[in-house]
């Protein structure tokens, strides 16, 4: 008989003061995107994350899209990106007629390997999008010095960073433009939604035209075709509840990573991901790395005994260079950290609010190779 999962991945944190929040947008009759809700929640993100302007949208997904519109690249420049990591990085570029150079993964991060991107650079690229993989941020020191030498720019894609620092300096500053998804399962979250945050104010008021139709003066005179990507005013609600506690919930994700690294420590064969000393990460999930050799059993045994035990787990990414739409017959499998991330790595349950007692059977399942 099929038992029954009693530990998800993740499961949204929602207390009683989001709840409140979101109630009162709708009892104000403030739901749709166009309200002071969805303005004071902007200006708030902003202030949080240290940039003049923030645009909220309706996903991560679309925030990387325009972020990428509004630079206005010509038609196959190139695009350089981490392989692993989710779909919407490469179709932010895809979809705006750009050709997508996937660079692969550092085995003790699991983010994009800098020290790779320079052989990558051709006459053709114009961007760099680096993914700060489980909230882990990348060298955006080293980045921004290649950048600036070949005259790039740079789009973070912090969907699953917020808060995370280099130097005490937060991700998403250091980019052109930079990106935030409010996903469920994000660190703060509005069940769908996201962010574009920018100090270029010409990008800001493009931005907030192109999320809106391109609505303008008088107000059905559309100067150039458009997108519907509002983010709500009930999601900004409870996305304005969320960012009140975001220092909170960035604890509790601290405190889950190190209790797994205490408890899988002396597990031979189980790596965690690589944190550097001058850096925050805020792990948005805790991902494993198996070394099938070492470990005695592949991931796929692994992974079957805990979800026997009720343990959820989720695959880390397939490799970009991989995906069908986007591979080049000609080329072999150039990402093949990333590939062996995907063979062999998976991610454990990231709740927020995880007891002790639940981190520590979960470690013990992992454990017991039988």
């Amino acid at each position: 008989m099929f038992k029954k999962k009693k530990i998800p991945v993740h499961i949204p944190e929602i207390i009683d003061q989001d709840i409140s929040s979101v109630y009162n947008a709708i009892k104000s009759t403030q739901i749709s995107g166009q309200s002071k809700i969805v303005e004071n929640f902007e200006k708030n993100f902003a202030k949080w994350q240290g940039s003049k302007y923030a645009v909220s949208v309706s996903s991560g997904t679309s925030a990387l899209f325009l972020a990428v519109k509004v630079l206005n690249l010509k038609k196959n420049d190139e695009v350089i990106l981490s392989s692993n990591t989710n779909i919407a990085t490469a179709l932010a570029a895809y979809h705006n007629n750009l050709k997508v150079i996937p660079v692969d993964s550092d085995i003790e991060t699991w983010n994009l390997n800098v020290d790779l991107i320079e052989k990558l650079i051709t006459k053709k690229t114009k961007l760099i999008i680096p993914v700060h993989f489980l909230g882990n941020p990348v060298d955006m020191n080293k980045l921004v010095k290649i950048s600036k030498k070949y005259n790039l720019k740079i789009i973070e894609d912090c969907a699953e960073a917020h808060g995370a620092t280099i130097n005490n300096k937060k991700i998403g500053t250091f980019g052109d433009l930079n990106c935030y998804s409010f996903y469920s399962n994000k660190i703060i979250t509005t069940g769908e939604g996201g962010m574009i945050v920018t100090n270029n104010k010409k990008y800001y008021r493009e931005l907030q035209l192109l999320k809106n139709l391109y609505f303008s003066k008088p107000r059905f005179y559309h100067k150039n075709p458009a997108y519907n990507f509002r983010l709500g005013a009930m999601q900004a609600a409870l996305g304005i509840s969320q960012l009140k506690r975001i220092d909170k919930i960035l604890a509790k994700k601290i405190r889950l990573f190190k209790l797994y690294e205490k408890f899988l420590k002396d597990i031979k064969g189980i790596k965690l991901q690589k944190i550097y000393k001058n850096t925050k990460a805020v792990f948005w999930m805790i991902g494993i790395l198996v070394n099938p050799r070492v470990f005695g059993s592949s991931k796929k045994k692994l992974e079957s005994r805990l979800n026997f035990n009720g343990i959820d787990t989720r695959n880390f990414f397939y490799p970009m260079d991989m995906q069908p739409f986007l591979k080049n017959k000609k080329s072999k499998n150039r990402c093949k950290i990333s590939m062996l991330l995907w063979k062999n790595a998976f991610y454990l349950p990231s709740s927020n609010n995880l007891t002790v007692k639940e981190i520590k059977f979960i470690c013990k399942i992992i454990s017991n190779k039988k």
